[in-house]
């Protein structure tokens, strides 16, 4: 069974190959329009065949796209990553458009060399390279393929920075309407964060920040979570109560989340002198998913059950805990014997006219 970070990886790498396939489609047709009846192509006198053509050029440009897209994601993702976003893609492009001429480059070598039944360094199989690398077709379709490695780049950074599935939502519409579900949300915020901006200055501190919530997102990625908004120094994580539910997930992410800034400790002391830690408040219930917005458009949750969460996490310091947790989410998780469930009882929220029960839980070696 494929984790939640291949998964993910896989759904960042498929648009690639899609995108790659639709203008491959639409090159294969537009050629079709001007070519007509030829069944050569004036340029080259090399055969034409429409049906032949659009079969090859959907298969190879779809395989293409799988290739790049896995090369961006798993290896040059960050690449350029300080660079605005034009400089980013423009440089990203222009290294993608140089290997792929460079690997048509020696394909052609290769080819011409065997066809001609000669040494690579022939000054034939140089004349034949070059008649193919002068040919104003040639350099057409390069800058076409240019043009899609762009726009793939493009679509991702935009999805990467509109976040996890969000643009998706988008374009098929799911939450056009409004829609009501049933999700878990925790409240995770910087533990004395207020004094370590005054220590490190507003840059420095800015700087910690996205460090910070870079180190943590492996862990949200590995259990499943969706990174709902970003709050100065607070992160709200949400679960589809299957996604949350299922190995306990949701606790898990907190858990893996110290683990993870615990492991980069001498990074963090040696960098801005603190290690940052965090507390957190859970709880579930139902929502209200829609689109809102005229001049900027964002997928919001409203509800309830948002507000009782970041109470619940605003307790924290008053139980001497770093993690608590609501009755109704408790009553629901199937926890590791790892893990300590501390009942602390009864409590009023602020703003609230009913009492709610928490819980905290601590794994059996934390202190």
């Amino acid at each position: 069974m494929l984790s939640p970070k291949t998964r993910r990886n896989i759904s960042r790498i498929i648009p690639f190959g899609v995108i790659w396939l639709v203008f491959s489609l639409v090159y294969s047709f537009i050629e079709k329009g001007l070519l007509g009846d030829f069944e050569y192509y004036p340029s080259t006198k090399n055969p034409y065949d429409f049906l032949g053509n659009i079969s090859i050029a959907a298969i190879s440009a779809f395989l293409t796209g799988l290739v790049i897209g896995s090369i961006e994601i798993l290896y040059l993702n960050n690449l350029f990553a300080n660079k605005s976003l034009i400089k980013k893609i423009g440089f990203k492009t222009l290294i993608y458009a140089v290997l792929i001429i460079s690997f048509l480059l020696i394909n052609t070598i290769l080819v011409a060399s065997i066809r001609l039944e000669a040494n690579i360094f022939d000054i034939r199989v140089w004349d034949n390279v070059w008649s193919f690398l002068s040919n104003f077709a040639f350099w057409s379709v390069e800058i076409y393929i240019a043009c899609i490695i762009g726009i793939s780049l493009f679509f991702t950074e935009v999805r990467e920075n509109l976040g996890q599935g969000v643009l998706h939502n988008f374009l098929t519409g799911k939450y056009h309407a409004p829609t009501e579900e049933e999700r878990i949300f925790m409240f995770l915020d910087m533990k004395s964060s207020t004094n370590i901006a005054e220590k490190l200055g507003h840059v420095k501190y800015f700087e910690l920040l996205k460090e910070y919530y870079a180190d943590l997102s492996d862990a949200i990625i590995m259990y499943s979570g969706e990174v709902y908004q970003y709050i100065g120094d607070e992160v709200v994580v949400s679960w589809t109560i299957k996604n949350g539910l299922t190995k306990a997930n949701c606790i898990e992410c907190f858990f893996e989340m110290k683990k993870a800034l615990e492991s980069e400790s001498k990074k963090y002391n040696s960098k801005y002198g603190v290690l940052p830690t965090f507390k957190a408040g859970f709880h579930l219930g139902r929502i209200t998913t829609g689109e809102i917005g005229v001049l900027k458009k964002e997928i919001i949750f409203t509800g309830d059950v948002l507000n009782t969460t970041a109470r619940i996490q605003a307790l924290c310091n008053a139980h001497n805990t770093d993690l608590l947790v609501s009755s109704s989410l408790i009553e629901k998780l199937e926890l590791k014997p790892i893990y300590e469930i501390h009942r602390l009882g009864k409590t009023q929220l602020r703003g609230k006219d009913e009492e709610i029960e928490l819980y905290s839980i601590k794994a059996q070696n934390q202190k």
